[in-house]
């Protein structure tokens, strides 16, 4: 099925992470914000890093990123995916990051998984000229990691 990125990044000015995920999950799409599916643990560990309550409402989690200087968007703004299966996807157009490296003090950006990964690479890097730091995938997917090691891990690429 093709479909359209639904909803917009979380930035502002003052942001100096960029966070790339690669494309919303049904779960994220129906609710209109990223990383939706309460079994996706990416809230979990911005939360834990620094030290606050996982937020629960769509304007809790952008207080989280903006309070912490947190961009967040995804790689892929249309494509064609079966489902919530980053595996399956197709047809990639890349999201356009201009407006937003444009507008930021964006110093780092994260990519959230092997298919961010590999999307950011193939359409956004030639573009831009910048790497990517690679993060293992917060997606419950994700099974060899556990909350622990995730945060661990990213922990020391957001703070450092």
């Amino acid at each position: 099925m093709y479909v359209e990125h639904p909803f917009p990044a979380v930035y502002d000015e003052y942001s100096e992470i960029l966070i790339l995920g690669s494309f919303p999950s049904v779960k994220s799409r129906e609710n209109s914000f990223f990383y939706g599916h309460s079994q996706n643990r990416f809230w979990k560990v911005i939360a834990a890093i620094f030290g606050d309550n996982v937020p629960k409402t769509i304007l809790d989690k952008r207080n989280l990123l903006l309070k912490n200087h947190i961009a967040l968007w995804d790689v892929i703004k249309s494509c064609e995916i079966k489902g919530s299966y980053d595996n399956s996807i197709t047809h990639v157009t890349p999201n356009d990051l201009s407006p937003i490296l444009n507008k930021t003090q964006i110093h780092k950006i994260i990519v959230n998984g092997k298919i961010a990964e590999k999307y950011y690479k193939k359409y956004i890097e030639p573009q831009i000229h910048r790497i990517a730091i690679y993060l293992p995938s917060t997606s419950s997917a994700n099974a060899s990691w556990n909350l622990e090691r995730l945060v661990s891990v990213w922990w020391n690429f957001i703070k450092t």
